[in-house]
């Protein structure tokens, strides 16, 4: 749970001021918030500094180093906030779809929330994904670019592109877990060379007309269905990209170079 000061901090962190009130539209307009504000990235991995799921650690990180995380990190944090602000709110596990089978349990962390008897997931650690949460009922979301399809007590988020069919992001059920259990799961995403998270550095954020990345040297920005590409010389530029779409600063003594290749797997800093 967070104290008075946290909470203050975190909300001025999304840049939030509307009500407190433990319901569905504090939820959709705190997760809309956090989406456009926190971005979702990888770079840690990539500077070989191992994640930290300690709630201090991850505070210290998203919210007063205004940096930003990936599903474990920033999904954990939320639940911490919401649970705060009086949200009956628990951790469940995906599956990722990576286009042709899933991944293994506890691939992705993402969270299950209650309302008046209805279900919602919430999800502001996956990157290019719904920006408000999704009522966990086949058929019944107002957000037409995702659909949840159930069979059984599995659940696939689907997604749908512009002129595309629905396809499925991850998949997954409601039983709830502690985040010790994502724990392993945390190290391979940040260690095997499998992971796809070693392959290519990562910062991308949504906003209110598409979403900015920065994918190792390359810059992407889409804009109303229209999508740029810039390719970034070097390091200072790098983090003036950074500081631009991001808000976001790396310590000086960062190893940035690492950040616009794809980076060789060797031993991260030990917990």
């Amino acid at each position: 749970m967070l104290n008075d000061q946290e909470i203050r901090l975190y909300l001025e962190r999304i840049n939030y001021s509307g009500s407190m009130a433990a319901g569905l539209p504090t939820l959709t307009a705190l997760h809309q918030a956090h989406m456009r504000h926190i971005p979702f990235e990888n770079l840690d991995i990539h500077l070989g500094i191992a994640i930290d799921l300690n709630l201090p650690a991850l505070f210290d990180k998203v919210i007063l180093k205004k940096r930003g995380g990936f599903c474990y990190e920033l999904n954990y944090l939320f639940l911490a906030l919401l649970a705060s602000l009086g949200f009956s709110t628990q951790l469940i596990s995906a599956q990722v779809f990576n286009g042709k089978s899933y991944g293994p349990a506890f691939d992705h962390l993402l969270l299950l929330i209650t309302l008046d008897q209805q279900q919602y997931i919430a999800d502001v650690g996956f990157g290019d994904s719904f920006q408000t949460p999704l009522l966990v009922h086949p058929q019944k979301n107002n957000n037409a670019a995702y659909q949840i399809m159930q069979n059984d007590q599995t659940y696939t988020v689907m997604q749908k592109k512009s002129n595309q069919e629905y396809k499925p992001q991850y998949q997954f059920t409601l039983n709830a877990y502690d985040i010790s259990d994502f724990a392993e799961m945390c190290i391979y995403q940040q260690t095997s060379p499998a992971s796809h998270f070693t392959q290519k550095s990562v910062c991308s954020i949504a906003t209110a007309e598409g979403r900015n990345t920065i994918s190792n040297d390359c810059v992407i920005q889409s804009k109303n269905s229209h999508r740029t590409l810039h390719h970034i010389e070097d390091v200072a530029e790098y983090r003036r990209c950074l500081l631009r779409l991001f808000q976001m600063q790396l310590p000086g003594n960062a190893q940035v170079a690492a950040l616009l290749a794809p980076r060789k797997i060797s031993s991260l800093v030990n917990n």
